[in-house]
Formats: C-alpha cells, structure tokens, sequence
C-alpha cells in the first residue's frame, strides 16, 4: 500500500477513535491514539487475514494485550472492512458487540477477549506454540502497553517464548511513558526495557518514534531471527494527534465532550 494512502487512513482511524469515545461517553482514547501507526501498519501490510473471511484457518493472529485500546482496534477492523462501520455508534452501548474491551465471541477479526493487563502475552505465547506444534507458517503478534510490563506474568511469558525460539511471535510495546496513575516512573520504573529483553531472549528493534509511519514499516519489514522471538519497542505519544490530548495522563480514560470532539476532528482534518 502507498504510505500517503496508510497515513489518510490513520487519520481516519483516528477520528473514529475519537468520535466512538465522545458518542459513548466514554472509553480510552489517549492509549489508542498512540498505538495507530503500529497497528494500522500490522494490518495493512504484514498480516494475513481476510476481512471476507474472518475466521480462515491459518490467518495470522493478533492479541491486544491493552485491551481498553479498544477503539483503536475497533477503527482497524471497520475501516479494513470486518464489520460495518455503523457498529461504532454502539461501541460501549448494553448489548453491542463493540464493548469497552475486545470480545472475540462478539466481534469478526478478533482472536482473544483482553483486558486484564499482562494476560495478552501469554495468549499469544500459546497461540505461537500451537502454530508451531501444527507446523503452520502462521504468525502472530501482540500488543501491549507500557505499564503492564510491571506485571510477572509478562516476564514469565517472554521467558517461555525464547526457550521454545518462537520465531513466529513479535509482540509491540506501545511505550507512551503514562499510564493510569502517572508516568511509568512515578507508578514503577521499568529501566532499560531495551536490554531487558535482550536478556530475555529477543530479537530487539526500537523505534526512536513509534508514530512515525515510515519507521514502523521498516521495523516490520525486517527479518526475524531464527530461533528467537521479536520485540518492537515503539517509543510512541499518548494521545497523538490531539494537541489537547498529548503526553496528558488525563486522556487515559476519559471521553471528550461534544466541544472537544470538535477542536479534535478540526485539527485532524487539519
């Protein structure tokens, strides 16, 4: 895909972000905004999935392990055409299948129902392995934010995807700096994330901007190492996009009003 095409779309992408988040009243669109060129990038140009058959055996695999970045996955998937665009009117409403976290019963495109932070990783370290155990040329990727790298079940799951070399598994770390409480360094300092998982085991590539299009594609263009699991340290903005919104905790989980809805899609369609 043309890379000025991909950038319209994470425009676009972003506007359903903030419109579904004001229309709801609710939601987080400060994590979501951050992680749109990582995932609008996956999508778009390394994974194989068909928006006309959702559920095709040996489709790539994709975990939130963010899962209330909900909104920006819920924008991937509409605007590649999974379900119709309608539906994020609804998000966040009783009886939608766009709930405040993925739901994978619920909604066409989605491999697992995330939301308890640190869990992701570990769904996709079992999906790797079953790939493998099936000799299937699947791969698959998770998501995940910052801050659940302060959970231990993070670290176990990394420790279990470099014994068993799972080459097929990238995960993507959405490192925006905050998280619900403050800054990372505030809540619990994670050090040198970069040389953690090379201790870990990982193929490590990190990205100086992780909303920079160009470096994104590159980083997925890159070869795996054989044997070893792959980790995209993204160094990404909280709330991009929305000068009201970035590097502001506050935009964590808090919906804009109608005012600010507007001042939002003006400057993105700026």
């Amino acid at each position: 895909m043309d890379i000025d095409e991909l950038k319209k779309i994470c425009r676009e992408i972003r506007k359903d972000i903030i419109n579904m988040t004001a229309d709801a009243a609710s939601g987080h669109p400060g994590g979501s905004l951050s992680a749109v060129e990582l995932m609008a990038g996956l999508f778009y140009t390394q994974m194989n999935v068909d928006p006309e058959n959702p559920d095709m055996e040996d489709r790539d695999r994709f975990v939130l392990s963010k899962g209330h970045a909900a909104p920006c996955y819920y924008a991937v998937l509409g605007e590649m055409g999974f379900f119709d665009k309608a539906e994020f009117k609804n998000f966040r409403q009783l009886h939608s299948i766009l709930q405040g976290h993925p739901d994978a019963k619920k909604v066409p495109g989605i491999d697992a129902s995330t939301g308890s932070l640190g869990q992701g990783i570990s769904i996709a370290v079992g999906m790797a392995l079953g790939a493998k155990a099936q000799k299937k040329e699947i791969k698959v990727y998770a998501l995940l934010g910052d801050g659940e790298l302060q959970e231990g079940q993070v670290w176990e799951a990394c420790m279990a995807a470099a014994n068993y070399h799972l080459d097929n598994l990238t995960i993507i770390i959405d490192n925006n700096g905050l998280q619900i409480d403050g800054t990372n360094d505030q809540v619990m300092s994670l050090g040198d994330l970069s040389s953690k998982f090379k201790a870990f085991g990982f193929q490590v590539l990190e990205l100086p901007d992780g909303n920079n299009l160009e470096e994104v594609l590159a980083a997925y263009s890159i070869s795996t190492m054989e044997g070893k699991p792959k980790c995209i340290l993204a160094h990404t903005v909280k709330g991009k996009g929305i000068s009201f919104m970035e590097n502001q905790v506050g935009w964590h989980g808090k919906a804009p009003n109608e005012e600010e809805r507007q001042q939002a899609l003006k400057e993105l369609e700026a």
